[in-house]
């Protein structure tokens, strides 16, 4: 029995509220479970220097974890000075993934800064960052093209990240903190709306895992960004 007491295949309840905020293009609050992140966009019409005279754009992310997203209190990484190289690490899987789902060239020499931050965790929260940054990049995409700046749609599918890990023997599809800080292998899995695969995260923490259940994985990841892509659509319309 899962903690939460879900089926092995069963996801958290996901909800997605668009144009949470006033200034950034693109904005949502996704909640997975306990899992919150509030996602902005943010478009500047010049892209970094290495793409100058390119005609390529660029989408990058940063991410970060109010004090109080977890049981305790963390400092503000401003205030130590520096980031932490976990914070770093999420913030490249996000800029990748989301990159994976845009035609740079149609985006023209623009760069757009995705912004997820926590307000509160309970596992899964570069997966939730994921989902809920291509919602507030679609949406600020959207005014671009509204307002004619760029002719042609740059976004060419969905992304979308869940996670999946073998906790208590078992395959189970995302997992929240008690099963992550348990499981004995862990996984993230970013992938299209078609299906295709983006990036694939695997460690095993407590113990060794079979290719036959990395495809158990594989299989429930799958399930679960179906319904994530699922969510989007409803949320952006």
């Amino acid at each position: 029995m899962r903690p939460s007491g879900r089926d092995i295949g069963e996801m958290r309840p996901i909800s997605i509220e668009v144009g949470v905020t006033k200034h950034a293009e693109g904005s949502c609050l996704i909640k997975a479970g306990d899992t919150h992140v509030l996602c902005t966009a943010s478009i500047e019409d010049r892209p970094p220097p290495f793409l100058r005279n390119t005609g390529l754009g660029w989408v990058t992310a940063e991410y970060g974890m109010l004090p109080r997203a977890t049981n305790t209190r963390t400092r503000r990484e401003a205030t130590a000075g520096k980031q932490q190289g976990r914070t770093v690490e999420i913030q490249r899987l996000i800029g990748r993934a989301l990159r994976a789902g845009i035609d740079r060239s149609a985006l023209g020499e623009r760069q757009i800064t995705v912004d997820c931050d926590v307000i509160q965790a309970d596992g899964g929260t570069r997966c939730a960052s994921i989902t809920g940054g291509w919602v507030a990049l679609r949406l600020a995409v959207n005014k671009l093209l509204k307002a004619g700046i760029i002719t042609s749609d740059p976004i060419l599918d969905h992304v979308a990240a869940v996670s999946c890990g073998i906790y208590a023997g078992q395959p189970v599809l995302d997992l929240d903190y008690a099963e992550d800080s348990e499981a004995g292998t862990d996984g993230n899995f970013i992938m299209t709306g078609a299906g295709r695969l983006i990036e694939v995260q695997m460690t095993a923490e407590g113990a060794t895992f079979s290719r036959d259940e990395m495809m158990k994985l594989m299989d429930l990841a799958e399930d679960g960004v179906t319904n994530l892509v699922a969510a989007q659509k409803a949320a952006v319309g």
